[in-house]
């Protein structure tokens, strides 16, 4: 998987930089504990930390070109990369008939040939996740490349004479050029409102390459193109051919990103999604004859004491089961408690992971807390993220509320649980920073980039509306969880790889029209066809069921210790802004019960801003009351 960082500067000389490169590179051990790599030139610095996972031996980066550039004492083209190409078998091969020549067996000297040969439209031919750095010796200019999901994180921030880069924030801050870190009241909007708006960071004058997208920064300054998008087409297949096409898919996809040359295992949680991809991989393995190994997350007394929810209608525990004698995994299940969710140290590494103000409460330290332990088995997991955005399994798709609100949708259905982020601060910081109209602007804007078919809105006003949702959840939504996935999975040095955000999947499934995926009457119907003959009726017929998250009273007073301490105390960041009546009133009901899932994540999410506005020492500028 690895991470990448560089420094790009046209004033000055980078080969006397190297302590600063040294320490961008260092930020990202985690993501890379296998080795480390710097090169340096007169204008550019790259540098790289690996996670080793194909051709152990010879993959090192950042890695050259044999071919010399101008004056022949550099290298042609240098490339620093991280996350996995899925299809480079197929493009070595072509390239070979082209005339290159290869001397190792990595994808990544694989992606440096594809950039040789077609430039810039290279990026047009991976299947895969990725975040690649290009520096063109002849051009003099870099290369940034983020795949068209945005599985794999990429951020910079622009220079005076030229720009930084980084898989993490942490590396682009470890520069002094960017080390005073600053949050804007737009900057803070998006964390109140759980949102990722592409390309927008939490630190002034830093940004993260969009999906899909590619920058170039030479001489002459930065530019950034988008090379993908979701498209509108004409579904013309029947159902019977929808199905078999999706079918089709998986199977291509699950196997081939099974390639690794380190142990590889499968998260399953006994719902459809993760299950699907478990019992794909376990015929790709079978087929070779091996066993996979799978594992699941539950937490101390969850499956015995378990109470249903509106989002939770049944534990995962005896489904996860059920798949593995199913499919004949060797299965895990690593049981959690409410010590280990609240272990500070944990929780510092978590925020660390991340770098900004975002979380899902418990959500995201369980999932730190798993990727630790199958870490200690295995450096690739495959998981289910991705199916719900792709087939439209969420309620939202179907809540007659959500699909009239005039907002993101989980926000209007979030608000009606106890997740409304004006609810524990002050009207008066709410009114100052124009929360209503940020959000308001933020839907026009992603309304405005939805693809649709001639005369789909007035024809058809109710497939428009789902492919508006359709387009909102796959490009607002699935980002926070592949960031999560992705932040959890490198804190724990854990390659996690998604097969239902294949682009050429994603592509297909985005115009099937609703009625078809829901022919059934189930959510997510298409993709329980496709997956008929894999899995047993139990889960086939299970009604989804989120992620697990633990049910303790306990847990709920321990969080709200945390957020009367950030209200209480007069030198916490976020103090001036709460206000205190709200916050005793949550405290009230941790009295009595537990707090809603939905306002477990609003304390979570405040307690982890004020934890991140300290720990980042972050100034806030432009936010009322703040001098």
């Amino acid at each position: 998987m690895c991470g990448i960082t560089g420094w790009v500067a046209f004033t000055r000389d980078l080969t006397a930089e190297q302590r600063t490169v040294d320490a961008m590179t260092d930020t990202l051990a985690a993501r890379g504990p296998d080795a480390r790599g710097v090169w340096l030139d007169t204008h550019a610095a790259l540098g790289h930390r690996r996670l080793a996972v194909i051709d152990l031996e010879h993959g090192t980066q950042p890695m050259r070109t044999p071919e010399p550039g101008p004056g022949g004492d550099r290298p042609r083209a240098v490339i620093s990369y991280g996350g996995e190409i899925y299809n480079f078998r197929e493009l070595r091969e072509e390239l070979v008939l082209l005339g290159h020549r290869f001397t190792t067996r990595s994808d990544t000297e694989v992606a440096l040939r594809a950039y040789l040969q077609w430039g810039t439209d290279f990026a047009r031919r991976l299947n895969g996740m990725y975040s690649i750095a290009v520096w063109d010796t002849a051009r003099e200019e870099l290369l940034l490349v983020r795949d068209r999901l945005g599985v794999k994180p990429l951020f910079y921030h622009p220079t005076a004479d030229g720009l930084l880069f980084g898989s993490e924030p942490k590396a682009v801050l470890a520069n002094p050029l960017a080390a005073d870190a600053c949050a804007s009241a737009e900057e803070l909007c998006d964390a109140l409102l759980f949102l990722r708006t592409p390309g927008r960071v939490p630190f002034r004058g830093m940004r993260e390459l969009k999906p899909g997208h590619l920058l170039r920064a030479g001489r002459d300054g930065i530019t950034e193109e988008r090379y993908w998008a979701l498209e509108a087409r004409p579904h013309t297949d029947d159902l019977p051919t929808t199905v078999a096409t999706v079918r089709e898919l998986l199977d291509d996809i699950v196997p081939r990103q099974m390639v690794a040359d380190v142990p590889l295992v499968s998260l399953l949680s006994g719902g459809l999604d993760s299950s699907t991809v478990t019992a794909l991989a376990a015929r790709a393995r079978a087929a070779d004859g091996d066993r996979l190994s799978t594992f699941s997350v539950d937490f101390t007394g969850h499956t015995e004491n378990f109470k249903a929810d509106a989002i939770r209608p049944t534990p995962d525990g005896p489904y996860a089961l059920e798949v593995a004698r199913h499919v004949g995994s060797d299965h895990h299940a690593i049981v959690l408690d409410r010590a280990r969710l609240l272990d500070p140290a944990v929780r510092r590494t978590v925020l660390g992971a991340w770098d900004l103000p975002f979380n899902f409460a418990d959500l995201d330290v369980s999932l730190y807390l798993l990727f630790a332990a199958v870490r200690q088995h295995a450096t690739v997991a495959l998981s289910g993220e991705g199916a719900d955005e792709v087939f439209g399994g969420y309620l939202w798709f179907s809540d007659p509320e959500a699909r009239r609100a005039e907002t993101f949708p989980w926000l209007k259905l979030g608000a009606h649980r106890g997740l409304d982020p004006r609810s524990l601060f002050h009207p008066w910081f709410i009114d100052g920073i124009d929360l209503a109209e940020y959000e308001a602007d933020l839907y026009r804007t992603a309304l405005a980039e939805v693809p649709v078919l001639d005369g789909e809105d007035t024809e058809n006003a109710a497939e428009r509306r789902t492919r508006e949702l359709g387009y909102l959840t796959l490009t607002r939504w699935l980002p926070i969880l592949l960031d999560k996935k992705d932040r959890m999975g490198m804190a724990s040095g854990l390659e996690g790889r998604v097969p239902f955000c294949d682009h050429r999947l994603v592509e297909y499934v985005f115009n099937v029209p609703w009625e078809m995926k829901t022919f059934s009457g189930q959510e997510k119907a298409l993709l329980r066809e496709a997956a008929s003959d894999l899995l047993p009726q139990s889960v086939l017929r299970r009604k989804k069921a989120a992620y697990p998250s633990i049910q303790d009273p306990a847990y709920d007073r321990s969080l709200i210790t945390g957020l009367a301490a950030a209200a209480g105390d007069g030198d916490a960041p976020l103090s001036p802004f709460l206000d205190g009546d709200a916050v005793r009133r949550m405290t009230a009901k941790t009295a009595t019960g537990s707090l809603s899932e939905f306002e477990r994540i609003l304390v979570e999410s405040t307690v982890r801003m004020d934890d991140w506005l300290r720990t980042y020492d972050v100034g806030l500028i432009d936010v009322k009351g703040v001098h």
